[in-house]
C-alpha cells in the first residue's frame, strides 16, 4: 500500500505541473568545444541504440538554399563525409551519425521559412527545418489544413520526411506526410563541371520524387518542400474502453469505420481504448483543442522520483508495483481526455469537437523559457526523467489478428508481463497506408508503437524483457512488420531493405545523387544492405537489442544471463537471467 501510495502522490505532482505553460527548452543535439568545430551529436533522448556519442569535425548552419549549395559543394570537392541534423534531432536510430570525426554536419535549424501559401491551389513550401507546427500554424492561417500528421509536433519537416513520419489513416492518400508532397527541391554532390553541388527539383509524378519522399538522408540535404494541403475542416472525437477479447477482429476493420481511428492497448488489463474521430461540417459547435500530457513541462523533481521508482522495481522485479502504476496511468491518462479539452481550458464531455489545427498535434513542452532546468520535457537527457527504448514496427492489416493473439497468449503466460509497456501509455496503434514512395509502407498496415524502460545500465536486464524481446521479434520475424525508420533498436532493421520491393530503385537513386556516398555512413550502409549488417555481435549485445541472442556470448554469460527460445514464437531468441525474478 505504501508503494501504491507514493505512486499516486507522484502522479498528483506531476499532473499539477503539467497544468504549468514554460519549462526549460530542449538542447541543441549539437555541441562543440570551439564554435563550430569539434562537434558531438546525439538526439533528443541523449542515446543512441549502441550510446555511442557521434562526432564531427564541423557543424554548418546555412540560412537560405545559396549558402546550402555552397557548404555542399566545398565539402565534395573536398570528399568530406557529411551528414543532416535537425533543430530537435528526435530520431533513435543513429541516422545522424557519420564514419569517423572529420566529417561536416548540416544543421537546417536556421532553414525555417515559410516559402510561400498558395490558398487558390492549397499548396504551402516551406524550407525543410520549418517545424510541423509552423506548418499547422501557417496553413491555418490561409484556411488550409495538412490533413494527416504525427502527434508529436517537435519535427522538422525535412525529417519527418527522411523517416517517414505519419498519423493513422487508412483514407486518402492515408496517414504520411510525404504522400502529401507534391515537390521536393534537395542539394546533392556533383562534379566540378556543377560545381560540385546541384540542385534538383522533383515534382509530382518524377520517379525520383518517390526515393526523395523517405530517403533517410542519404541523398543530399532538402532544402525545400511543397505540399498539397486540404481545406479547414473539424474533427469530432471520442475515446471508448472496451474488453480487449474481440481487439484482433476489431483492429482490422476500425481503420476504415473512422478517418482517423487509433487504438490505445493496455494488454495485462485486457483493455483497449478506441478513438472514434471524423470530419464534421465546420458549422458544427466546437473549439476543442489537445494537449498530451506526455508531451507538456513537467517538474524535474516529479521526473527524478517517477524515474527512481521505476529503478527500484526493476532492481527488485516488483511487477506488482509495475502494474498498480499502469492502472493509475490509465486511468488518469482517461479522467483527463487524453489531453482534450472541449474549449481550450477544461474537458466536460465528449465528442470533443474542434479544428484540425488544434486537435492533429500538441507538444507544449517546447514552449519554453529558461528556468534552470525546473522543469523539462519528461525524456530530457540533463534531468533525471524517462529514459526508454521504442519499438515500433508497422504489421500488415491481413497478419494483424494472428499477431494480436499471438501477444495475447504470452499475457496469459505472464499476466504482468505487459504492465511495463502500460505505463509508458500502452501501445498506440496507428493505420498506415500503402505508399508510392520506395521506402515508404508497402501495404496497408496498423502500426504498433511500443515504449518501454531502458536501464541506464546496458548490462542488466529488463522486467519481462524476453517477453518484450518476443513480441519484437515476432512482429518483425515471424509476421514481416516493417520498422519505424525514425525509431526502434538495432535488431529491427535486420535485413529490413529486402522487405522493399523498390529497394533497388531507391539504390539507383542514390547512386546517381551520390556516388562518392558522401552522405552515407555505415549505419545506413547496413540498414539500405549495401555492406554488413546492422546487429553488432559482442557480449551483452542481445540485451540492448543490437543482436539476437544465437548463443550465450550474446548474453553476458559473465553475468548468468543464458540464452533460451521464445515461448510463443519459436524462432525468437531471448536472454534470461536465471532466478532474476523476471519470469
Amino acid at each position: 500500500m505504501a508503494v501504491l501510495h507514493s505512486q499516486k502522490l507522484i502522479l498528483l505532482i506531476v499532473i499539477l505541473w503539467f497544468c504549468m505553460a514554460v519549462c526549460t527548452p530542449p538542447e541543441d543535439p549539437i555541441r562543440c568545444s570551439s564554435k563550430n568545430s569539434n562537434c558531438t551529436i546525439t538526439n533528443s533522448y541523449g542515446a543512441f541504440p549502441d550510446r555511442a556519442r557521434c562526432r564531427a569535425a564541423d557543424v554548418a548552419y546555412p540560412t537560405t538554399e545559396e549558402e546550402l549549395i555552397s557548404i555542399v559543394a566545398n565539402a565534395t570537392m573536398n570528399r568530406r563525409k557529411m551528414k543532416v541534423a535537425t533543430r530537435f534531432s528526435h530520431s533513435i536510430p543513429k541516422l545522424v551519425c557519420q564514419e569517423g570525426e572529420d566529417g561536416l554536419l548540416i544543421s537546417t535549424k536556421n532553414l525555417n521559412r515559410i516559402v510561400n501559401v498558395d490558398g487558390l491551389s492549397r499548396l504551402i513550401s516551406v524550407e525543410s527545418g520549418v517545424t510541423l507546427r509552423q506548418l499547422i500554424n501557417e496553413a491555418a492561417k490561409a484556411g488550409l489544413a495538412l490533413p494527416y500528421a504525427p502527434y508529436w509536433w517537435g519535427l522538422t519537416i525535412g525529417g519527418l520526411l527522411g523517416t517517414g513520419a505519419h498519423g493513422s489513416t487508412l483514407w486518402g492518400n492515408g496517414s504520411s506526410v510525404h504522400d502529401y508532397v507534391v515537390q521536393i527541391r534537395i542539394v546533392s554532390p556533383a562534379g566540378a563541371k556543377e560545381g560540385y553541388a546541384r540542385v534538383r527539383t522533383l515534382n509530382d509524378g518524377d520517379p525520383e520524387l518517390d526515393a526523395a519522399r523517405v530517403s533517410l538522408g542519404v541523398l543530399g540535404v532538402i532544402s525545400q518542400v511543397t505540399l498539397r494541403l486540404q481545406p479547414m475542416f473539424k474533427r469530432s472525437i471520442t475515446y471508448l474502453t472496451k474488453n480487449d477479447s474481440d481487439l484482433g477482429d476489431q483492429a482490422t476493420t476500425f481503420g476504415n469505420q473512422h478517418e482517423f481511428a487509433d487504438l490505445i492497448w493496455y494488454p495485462s488489463q485486457h483493455k483497449v481504448v478506441y478513438r472514434l474521430d471524423d470530419r464534421v461540417p465546420s458549422n458544427v459547435s466546437g473549439n476543442g483543442l489537445l494537449d498530451f500530457p506526455g508531451f507538456r513541462s513537467t517538474a524535474s523533481v516529479a521526473l527524478a522520483v517517477i524515474r527512481t521508482t521505476e529503478e527500484i522495481q526493476e532492481s527488485k522485479g516488483d511487477a506488482d508495483g509495475k502494474c498498480r502504476g499502469a492502472v493509475l496511468t490509465a486511468s488518469l491518462l482517461k479522467t483527463g481526455a487524453y489531453g482534450l479539452t472541449n474549449d481550450g481550458i477544461a474537458f466536460t464531455h465528449y465528442p470533443v469537437v474542434g479544428f484540425q489545427n488544434r486537435l492533429q498535434a500538441s507538444g507544449t513542452c517546447l514552449d519554453s523559457l529558461e528556468d534552470a532546468r525546473i522543469t523539462a520535457c519528461p525524456w530530457d537527457p540533463r534531468v533525471k526523467g524517462l529514459f526508454f527504448h521504442q519499438t515500433t514496427i508497422s504489421v500488415g492489416l491481413s497478419k494483424v489478428k494472428s499477431f494480436i493473439q499471438d501477444v495475447q497468449k504470452l499475457v496469459d503466460l505472464e499476466p504482468k508481463s505487459l504492465c511495463v509497456v502500460e505505463l509508458y501509455d500502452g501501445i498506440l496503434m496507428r493505420y498506415v497506408k500503402l505508399s508510392s514512395a520506395y521506402l515508404g509502407k508497402q501495404e496497408d498496415a496498423l502500426d504498433f508503437d511500443i515504449t518501454y524502460y531502458r536501464s541506464k545500465d546496458p548490462s542488466i536486464p529488463r522486467l519481462y524483457e524476453d517477453i518484450l524481446e518476443e513480441v519484437e521479434q515476432m512482429a518483425v520475424f515471424k509476421y514481416g512488420g516493417l520498422p519505424h525508420w525514425g525509431k526502434n533498436r538495432n535488431v529491427a532493421f535486420e535485413g529490413v531493405i529486402k522487405k522493399y520491393k523498390n529497394a533497388k530503385s531507391f539504390l539507383k537513386v542514390k547512386q546517381i545523387y551520390d556516388p562518392l556516398g558522401l552522405f552515407s555512413s555505415k549505419w545506413t550502409d547496413q540498414v539500405l544492405g549495401v555492406k554488413d549488417e546492422v546487429t553488432m555481435f559482442k557480449e551483452g549485445c542481445a540485451l540492448e537489442g543490437l543482436c539476437i541472442c544465437s548463443q550465450d556470448a550474446h548474453c553476458a554469460p559473465k553475468k548468468g544471463y543464458f540464452c533460451r527460445p521464445g515461448k510463443v514464437y519459436e524462432n525468437a531468441r531471448v536472454c534470461t537471467p536465471p532466478s532474476s525474478g523476471i519470469r
